[in-house]
């Protein structure tokens, strides 16, 4: 069947199988590019002594999560296991655009003599911990990278039964601004009343730190994380115009418990010498982006700014640049932190020449001068890329089979 683009109240509910596949392969061939074309098991040609070599990610399946697992296993040589929740295709409805890229991933990892496995299955689950505990004994190795990339807006606690949901509210007080449809065009206003106390726990029992604790104390109770082992989870600040919105919201209290469990875990494996890190990244264009109030304006007007200066960067550049200049910057060296401990690849963005102009931007938009202010295309174009649309090379009137 011919496969369209489906948006409903800015989510897209299916995936194109071809252009998810093609998106994966347009990034390992980014990654090669990088060292050289030259990668086998274990090793790549411009890979520094201190490198990954077995690596977990945890919510593998897109955005900086897939292109952390990109980057360790076609820059570095790494196995990689994946894990994500996937929703499977049928023969009239695509899978989810993960599905298609874990496969893809896969495939494209075992022509490169890479060992590399994904598993469709909830990561908050005991399964899950228990899986991947398996693999690592049945394999030999222990895991010397584990990268905690979720992005889920549902968790069952693996102990009680009781399933969370996340919300993105204000908290204290409601919180309205302007944004932009990207699309439609239009600019609207955008209201959301506060959060309760009660969704304000929840979403830090969905989006913080307790899971990620729970797992690498599961990989080190069971012996199956090495010596040394580096953690990332990933997080975002942003400018203080999204602060009601984000970081002073219940994403934002979710974050701080993430940056809690980072300091917990150091203390509690500091005999091991794990290094457990949140990460600080750039804003991007994810699955959820288009209905959190004020942020596809502000990241449209952002993008603009930072293409312009030659500051841009999407989830393939910043995890790039996670391993070489941060987690594997020198071998005998800690890795660069900021005064709170946390990784800090957001610099580019948060630039004062970069926030001046994104605010000088914004106070002049309309509707008349949006197209001209604003990368909302930009926007759009890596929105429907999340999907497997719009990807150069890819026959989009083409028949294709849900299930291939």
């Amino acid at each position: 069947m011919k496969i369209s683009p489906m948006i409903r109240n800015n989510i897209c509910l299916n995936a194109h199988p071809v252009g998810c596949a093609r998106d994966v392969e347009e990034q390992m061939r980014r990654v090669l590019d990088k060292v050289g074309g030259s990668v086998r098991a274990g090793v790549s040609a411009s890979a520094p002594t201190k490198a990954p070599h077995h690596v977990l990610v945890i919510g593998c399946s897109s955005g900086y999560g897939l292109a952390s697992r990109i980057v360790a296993a076609f820059g570095y040589g790494a196995s990689t296991l994946g894990i994500s929740f996937e929703r499977e295709p049928s023969a009239t409805k695509t899978g989810s655009p993960g599905w298609y890229a874990n496969r893809a991933f896969d495939r494209l990892a075992a022509e490169r003599g890479l060992v590399a496995k994904s598993h469709s299955m909830d990561a908050f689950s005991r399964e899950a911990k228990a899986l991947a505990i398996g693999e690592a004994k049945a394999g030999g190795y222990a895991y010397d990278l584990v990268i905690y990339s979720l992005a889920s807006p549902v968790r069952v606690d693996p102990e009680t039964g009781t399933m969370y949901r996340s919300v993105i509210k204000p908290i204290g007080r409601s919180f309205s601004g302007t944004t932009a449809d990207p699309f439609t065009g239009k600019l609207s206003q955008a209201s959301v009343e506060p959060a309760s106390d009660q969704e304000v726990a929840d979403t830090v029992k969905v989006m913080g730190g307790q899971d990620w604790e729970l797992w690498i104390d599961a990989l080190a109770e069971t012996s199956v994380l090495a010596p040394g082992a580096l953690s990332a989870a990933y997080s975002y600040i942003g400018p203080p115009l999204s602060h009601p919105i984000y970081k002073d919201g219940t994403i934002g209290k979710a974050k701080e418990d993430l940056e809690r469990a980072a300091r917990s875990l150091n203390a509690r494996h500091a005999v091991s010498g794990l290094g457990a890190f949140v990460s600080i990244n750039k804003a991007v264009v994810t699955r959820s982006s288009a209905v959190i109030p004020i942020i596809p304006l502000y990241v449209s007007v952002l993008f603009k700014v930072m293409k312009e200066d030659g500051g841009h960067e999407d989830c393939l550049d910043q995890m790039a640049r996670l391993f070489s200049d941060r987690l594997y910057a020198s071998a005998g060296r800690p890795v660069p932190v900021d005064g709170e401990g946390r990784i800090r690849l957001d610099e580019l963005e948060m630039r004062d020449s970069v926030q001046n102009k994104v605010l000088e931007l914004m106070g002049k938009i309309d509707q008349e001068t949006l197209p001209k202010l604003a990368d909302l295309e930009g926007f759009k174009a890596d929105f429907l890329r999340v999907h497997g649309f719009g990807i150069p090379g890819v026959d989009y009137e083409a028949d294709v089979d849900p299930l291939a």
